[in-house]
């Protein structure tokens, strides 16, 4: 494996003028920054983020904190934040924190080891109690700069970029509304996640609007995974009564899809069914889901330039940016049955 030591000897430097050329701590010569170019292309040497680090300058590496990188929702969002990364010139090192995962503060030890500039951590991280202190805790001892996605902790004073989850599920259950429908279910997330009763009240909300009052047998408490919204969807169906779903997340309304795809309800004929998000699956179900969101690797892109912003100006006052979102309707809403007969 080449050294730093071989590729000043190629480039005719001293190999502290290809460190100043790596690291960019000195300005360099045009000529001699592209013969120091010019050598590691030739030899294949690989510059040591960790080394770097150590010698004190930036590693350039951000890290990404996620619930589970299994959900497509914090899949897109990191490929968001890695384009970001990569176009300054950045590395992205992952870490996903499941709720069972034994070895978590050796995971949050390994990201603070690799002396990684800054960090995004996505909604969720924050509703694991030992998640949360661990990286607290972490984040104290080395002034990390952070910047937080849907989730802003009033205890740590960093970047936030937000959604107002209460808008989401207004604005879901009035696509409903204004389709005729009165007798919308909704099936949330986890209860005591302040996300999940956010989105039940903008439900009820939209719903006291109409006029509406929920019948208790309305509400429903999943879990934000596929499974949830198939079993809750064949309940609901099976016992009747509703004639549109409004699910917390989109993985919980395809899951609401595939229980009407097995009791042969048509969708939207006699069943409409929303979520929230926006991850790309939904654009290629059948039906393509109705869904209020966004792009998420657009979200998760502009979350790493915001980190980004911070690594380079770290005075200031902390940011707080409210994302867009947008009522993507697609083919799993329509009109309440009998409208118009």
């Amino acid at each position: 494996m080449s050294s730093i030591k071989d590729v000043a000897r190629l480039a005719g430097v001293s190999y502290t003028t290809v460190s100043h050329v790596i690291n960019g701590t000195r300005r360099v010569s045009d000529a001699a920054r592209q013969r120091v170019l010019q050598a590691i292309s030739d030899s294949g040497y690989v510059p040591s983020a960790a080394a770097r680090a150590l010698r004190g300058a930036k590693a350039r590496i951000l890290g990404a904190l996620v619930p589970d990188i299994s959900n497509p929702f914090c899949a897109e969002l990191v490929v968001g934040v890695e384009k970001a990364a990569r176009g300054a010139g950045h590395s992205l090192l992952l870490c996903s924190t499941e709720p069972d995962a034994a070895d978590l503060g050796t995971q949050l030890d390994g990201l603070m080891a690799r002396r990684v500039d800054g960090l995004v951590v996505v909604a969720g991280v924050f509703d694991r109690p030992r998640t949360a202190q661990l990286l607290k805790q972490a984040v104290a001892r080395s002034r990390l700069p952070l910047l937080l996605l849907d989730r802003n902790p009033a205890e740590l004073r960093c970047d936030a970029l937000l959604a107002h989850q209460h808008h989401l599920g207004r604005d879901a259950t009035r696509h409903l509304l204004a389709l005729g429908h009165r007798r919308i279910a909704c099936l949330s997330g986890p209860a005591n996640l302040a996300i999940s009763q956010d989105r039940v009240a903008g439900w009820r909300d939209a719903l006291a609007e109409a006029g509406v009052v929920p019948e208790p047998a309305w509400l429903a408490e999943g879990d934000f995974s596929l499974e949830a919204g198939h079993r809750h969807g064949l309940a609901w169906l099976q016992r009747g009564g509703v004639t549109a779903i409004f699910a917390s997340n989109d993985l919980m309304a395809l899951g609401v899809l595939r229980a009407a795809a097995q009791m042969g309800v048509p969708v939207p004929g006699r069943l409409s069914v929303v979520g929230i998000d926006g991850i790309d699956m939904g654009r290629y179900t059948h039906p393509a889901l109705t869904t209020v969101g966004a792009s998420l690797r657009q979200v998760g892109q502009e979350a790493g330039e915001m980190l980004l912003q911070r690594i380079q100006h770290p005075e200031g006052p902390p940011q707080k940016r409210w994302r867009t979102l947008t009522l993507l309707t697609r083919e799993s809403t329509g009109p309440v049955p009998g409208a118009g007969t």
